[in-house]
């Protein structure tokens, strides 16, 4: 895998990935920064999310549950002083659709955050990553 980063001046940096998508990164004013884009840190948690998201999505789908939605609210804490890495980081899965059984949507995440979210193996060896869930029902359920 090989990606590409480019300064675009201050402390915005254009991103190209090997699948030929470009990220636009970006600062806070007080940093030099114009706000154009994503922090490098946010983004960390972003990918995180996609990753675990995309396993657990895929899981509940192959396990033939009806889902309908899944959203995923990530707070993380990170150190005090430099390098001001994460400590904790938190995913709360919001899953909609009819009727899913809580024993696999807990098997989704556990085999995501364990075996298979590459993101999250990584993030977790340095930051404590807990995960919760709630369940909404659509209707018909």
């Amino acid at each position: 895998m090989e990606t590409t980063l480019k300064w675009a001046g201050g402390a915005a940096f254009i991103g190209l990935s090997s699948s030929g998508h470009t990220v636009v990164f970006d600062g806070p004013p007080e940093g030099g920064g114009r706000n154009l884009g994503a922090r490098p840190m946010e983004m960390l948690l972003l990918s995180m999310a996609a990753c675990s998201t995309y396993d657990v999505v895929s899981i509940l789908k192959k396990s033939r549950e009806n889902i309908a939605g899944c959203t995923v609210k990530i707070s993380a804490t990170r150190a005090e002083d430099h390098p001001r890495i994460f400590t904790d980081i938190h995913l709360h899965f919001v899953i909609e659709g009819e009727k899913i059984r809580a024993k696999n949507i807990e098997r989704a995440i556990q085999l995501s955050a364990e075996k298979y979210c590459s993101a999250s193996i990584m993030l977790g060896a340095m930051a404590k990553i807990t995960h919760d869930y709630e369940l909404i029902p659509t209707s018909g359920a």
